[in-house]
């Protein structure tokens, strides 16, 4: 099974493909899309929705994993957040993916087995789950490839 993580945002959105069979995962490709923060909210909402549309064409997983946004300090950081969510629930969707939602506590009871687990140990399990000499960076990055192997995880347990 081929799965895309997202760790979203606006000025950086983090990805992780990884293929997952028989409870061994490995990494086919990882990264982050950027957009310019004095950019227009739809010009940068449409980068990520070009960007993410062919980085599916170009891996073909047959699943999404996203994180929930579920808490926000700052209302209007939310609300972009929210809206680069709904960017990629649409290029995942027009793609015909399955779409999986995890909250960051369930990335981090799954990867680690405590939901309050520090951003290092979280970062050093991806590392470890994928076999890498080194923990991916940037940290969205990372925080996309942990939404994968916990969607892997969760198909397993099915």
């Amino acid at each position: 099974m081929r799965i895309i993580g997202i760790d979203p945002g606006t000025g950086i959105l983090g990805f992780g493909v990884i293929e997952s069979d028989a409870g061994k995962n490995q990494l086919v490709d990882a990264g982050v899309i950027r957009t310019p923060v004095k950019e227009d909210d739809a010009v940068r909402l449409q980068t990520i929705f070009e960007e993410i549309t062919d980085i599916i064409a170009q891996t073909h997983p047959q699943e999404m994993s996203i994180e929930k946004l579920f808490f926000a300090q700052n209302v209007t950081t939310a609300m972009t957040v929210a809206q680069a969510r709904g960017v990629v629930l649409l290029a995942g969707r027009q793609a015909g993916l399955e779409i999986a939602e995890y909250t960051p506590l369930q990335i981090k009871q799954a990867l680690t087995g405590y939901g309050r687990a520090e951003k290092k140990q979280m970062q050093e399990m991806v590392r470890v789950l994928l076999g890498l000499k080194e923990v991916p960076r940037p940290d969205d990055c990372a925080d996309a490839l942990a939404a994968a192997l916990t969607h892997a995880a969760q198909i397993k347990v099915k």
